[in-house]
Order: C-alpha cells, then structure tokens, then sequence
C-alpha cells in the first residue's frame, strides 16, 4: 500500500478543483499495475468527487447548485460556528472515491475527473490518495 497526501489550496468558500493530474501521477509513482485507489478529504466541510473534468462549466455548474441548494434550506441549524452548511454538502457529496487501477492507471471515463469539493474556503486542504494492490 502506498499513501500520497496531495496538498490543494482553494480560493473561495464553495468551489470544486481539479485533482485529476495529482491522483494519476500518485497511481503511477506507487508502481501498482492492478489494485485499487482510494481517494479521501482529510476534512469534514471539503469532500471529494468525480465528475465531467472537460469543460469547465461542470465544476461551475457543481458551485452554483452546491450554494443554490444551501440558500433554499429553510433550517436553523444548531451548531453556531457558521459553516454547518459545509458539513452538510460534504455529507451529501461524500468524503471519498474508490477508482479501479488498471495497467498502472485509475480507470477513470473518457470525460471523468477525480475533484476536491471546497464547502468552506478558502482554506489550504490535505487529499490523500491510497492505492492499494
């Protein structure tokens, strides 16, 4: 087994990176031909998603419903630290992602990408990539 952890900055309070790049060349340096790849958020308000990684506007698209969504909940929430918000996205979009390791490479879809998804930035967040034979 070999853990890399991924350093990514985010920029603002909900935003969804590309970590697409880092996940491959983690697969590829753990010189695991066959396996599998585990990808976690090593935090409660940022998780990890894959999605459409070719245009841009998925990821966008991916903000804007993420925010949409929050602005029509109709909740008081009781934890008071002002980002309730983010744990429940996270929840909802989940912590982590499993990918196949084929040939030396996560199987991801043609248009597929591995993201970070930001709930409470800007803030500096620790990925870790497992790969697993």
């Amino acid at each position: 087994m070999k853990v890399v952890e991924v350093s990514v900055r985010t920029s603002r309070r909900y935003e969804f990176v590309s970590i697409t790049d880092e996940v491959r060349r983690a697969v590829r340096e753990s010189g695991v031909e066959e396996g599998v790849c585990v990808i976690t958020s090593a935090h409660t308000t940022a998780g990890v998603t894959v999605n459409e990684d070719y245009d841009p506007d998925v990821a966008r698209d991916l903000t804007a419903a993420s925010e949409a969504l929050v602005n029509a909940l109709d909740v008081s929430f009781v934890h008071a630290e002002g980002n309730s918000d983010s744990h429940l996205l996270t929840s909802l979009f989940g912590q982590s992602e499993t990918l196949l390791v084929r040939d030396g490479e996560p199987q991801l879809g043609r248009w597929q990408g591995v993201f970070l998804a930001e709930f409470d930035g800007p803030r500096s967040r620790t990925v870790r990539v497992t790969v697993i034979e």
